[in-house]
This record gives C-alpha cells, structure tokens and sequence, in this order.
C-alpha cells in the first residue's frame, strides 16, 4: 500500500496515520516525521543509512532527508509536523542532521502520542512534540548538512508533487531548473536509486491508492487525475506496484 505525502512544512501542518503492513518509495519533504513501530517490524531508510525498527523503536527523520519505508509485518503510527511548530528544536537543528534517525520511544510519551490526534489544541500539539524532540535530542548527536545535493533533490520532487497530474517530463524539469537533461538523469537514478520515469508513475499510483480508497471515482477518472492519458497503461502500473487491480483495490477499500 502506498501513502501520500503532500507534507511540504508550511505554517504550523501536523497529522498523524496509524497502518500496517505497508511500503513506500523514496521521498523528501520539508517536514519532520516521526515513525512508532508498534508490533512487528519495518526496514526504513534514511539517506543511506537501514534502520530496522521493532516494537517501541522509532525514527526521526529530518526535513529534506530522503527517506522510504518497507514492512510486511507491522503496526505503526506516524506523525507528520512542520518545522515550524517545534520553532526552537527547528532553529537548533536547522544546518544539521543527526548521525543516526533511530531512538526508543519510552511507554509514558508513547502513551501522550496516542493520545494526541489532529483535533488536539495547538499547546497540546507542541507540549507532546517538544517531548519527542528532547527525548531524540539526548540520545543523538549532529553532523553539519551539505545542503546543495538535497536541495536540488528536493526541488526535483516538488517539480513532480507539482506536475504529476500533468506531463511531469523529464525534459520539463531540465529546462525549468536550467540542468542538462542527461545530468538530471544520471543525478536522480544516482541519489534516489530508480530511474526519473519509474518514481513518477510510483507516486502517481500512491496518489491513485488514495483516491481509490476515499473517493467514489471511477478507475478511469483517478487515472486522469493522476496524469495516465490511456487506461490500458494505467491498469499496468497500477498492477505491477501495487500487485492487484485498481478496480480490485477500489473493492478491498470501499467493502
């Protein structure tokens, strides 16, 4: 299953999720986001660095970090929030990344996270992320950031969060940027793994799964809002990533 992450950090953005059993591709945005193993296992990567977290473990990961996740067998909650609403842990860590994402997440601040949801006040919000924040804080230490390769990084993605309902071409992002089309090539197969056209039409069948699923849409109009001109095409990705059919999993969400 896939998620969708419009999480670029601005204003005082919070929401949380609660799954299992899930995967998602490589990513970056402007946010933090805190992931909570509750049972079973998840393999999260973040930048180069395989963490796999088990009950009560948690990573932090930072704001243009690139990072993706992948788990048979597991229950988890994740919680997503701008920088902007941690503003003190933000500015101390703004130039820096930790030198590892990993930490334990004691039974007492788990149990205020449960507890802390979308509807909860804004001091409430801030009181239970600022604990997370020092609890991750005395158990990590920093690294300064080389922030040119991750902000070209994350200029690319929020070309194709921007453009994925459209075109989205390659071609497109060299000329907006002003970077040779076959260096932007080479960069992101080199840094993110898969190819440019293989993570577009990974993040637009994640954008699919969530219309699928809360949506009365039709297969073929999620397509279109996705950016697929032909249904044929569509129905082939859909099945190669998410392993069924859209209308298959379309049935499995709206029982």
């Amino acid at each position: 299953m896939f998620y969708q992450f419009e999480h670029f950090g601005r204003g005082e953005h919070f929401c949380k999720e609660t799954g299992e059993n899930f995967s998602f591709p490589i990513h970056m945005h402007n946010s933090f986001e805190l992931i909570i193993i509750l049972s079973g296992s998840m393999d999260v990567t973040v930048g180069t660095t395989k963490y796999t977290l088990n009950k009560n473990e948690a990573v932090l990961v930072f704001p243009h970090q690139l990072h993706s996740l992948s788990s048979l067998h597991s229950k988890h909650i994740l919680y997503i929030f701008s920088p902007d609403i941690v503003k003190a842990f933000s500015s101390k860590v703004l130039q820096k990344v930790p030198t590892s994402n990993k930490f334990v997440i004691d039974e007492h601040l788990l149990a205020l996270l449960s507890m802390t949801d979308e509807s909860s006040s804004t001091i409430e919000k801030k009181g239970v992320l600022y604990s997370v924040c020092a609890s991750f804080d005395k158990s990590n230490s920093y690294t300064d950031k080389a922030s040119n390769k991750n902000n070209l990084l994350y200029r690319i993605f929020e070309f194709i969060e921007r453009e994925y309902s459209k075109d989205c071409l390659l071609k497109q992002l060299s000329e907006e940027l002003s970077y040779d089309y076959a260096y932007l090539s080479r960069f992101f197969k080199r840094n993110v793994g898969i190819t440019f056209n293989e993570y577009v039409n990974h993040f637009r069948i994640s954008k699919a799964c969530e219309l699928l699923s809360n949506t009365d849409n039709s297969v073929l109009q999620c397509a279109m809002e996705c950016g697929y001109s032909s249904l044929r095409s569509f129905n082939r990705n859909f099945k190669d990533i998410v392993a069924v059919s859209p209308t298959e999993y379309k049935r499995r969400h709206n029982g």
